[in-house]
């Protein structure tokens, strides 16, 4: 298992050590020992997963504190283009997002910290996402930022016009008007 810092302190990239042979492939998709030997810490307790078809765009959601979550976001089967904003009020980047394509084929996986809303699109023709938190979900404590939010110009690698959104993340607002306790 590697890990890779992203230009956002705290948002990391893990990659599985993948084995392969003829019969298919196995790999360990979270070890806490390892994690723990490369400085991370988590506690998680509870396990998510969508399944969704293409052109689906679910997000961008935070839950404040005291219920804020780290997630531990990997695809199952397809492709996602996975999005992180910052919402951490005195970070040196704050309101800057981050993206990256997580799919069943290349394993990688996104720990998305607390203090970040989260959202992904699908690019391929379904997919299966499944993420690990360390909080419940608390319906009392979320929020969301819209996802064509025109500070943020976030590619999310389909033409938003087609992008199939739920009513509720339709009507979120855009970062400057958030509810974001960070």
């Amino acid at each position: 298992m590697t890990i890779q810092e992203t230009f956002i302190k705290d948002l990391i990239i893990i990659e599985p050590l993948v084995f392969v042979d003829e019969r298919g492939f196995f790999f360990e998709s979270y070890n806490k020992t390892k994690l723990e030997s490369l400085a991370i810490s988590i506690d998680f307790v509870q396990d998510n997963q969508s399944f969704s078809k293409r052109g689906t765009l679910r997000g961008l959601h935070y839950q404040n504190p005291p219920f804020a979550q780290t997630k531990l976001v990997r695809v199952l089967e397809g492709e996602i283009i996975d999005v992180a904003v910052d919402l951490r009020k005195d970070s040196p980047t704050f309101g800057k997002s981050f993206s990256i394509l997580l799919s069943a084929e290349n394993k990688k996986q996104l720990l998305v910290p607390q203090g970040f809303a989260h959202g992904f699109s699908v690019i391929s023709e379904t997919a299966s996402v499944m993420y690990k938190c360390d909080q419940f979900y608390n319906k009392a404590s979320e929020g969301g930022i819209k996802f064509n939010d025109p500070s943020l110009n976030i590619d999310w690698g389909m033409n938003l016009d087609d992008a199939i959104v739920s009513e509720k993340d339709q009507i979120l607002p855009f970062i400057d008007n958030c509810n974001s306790l960070f």
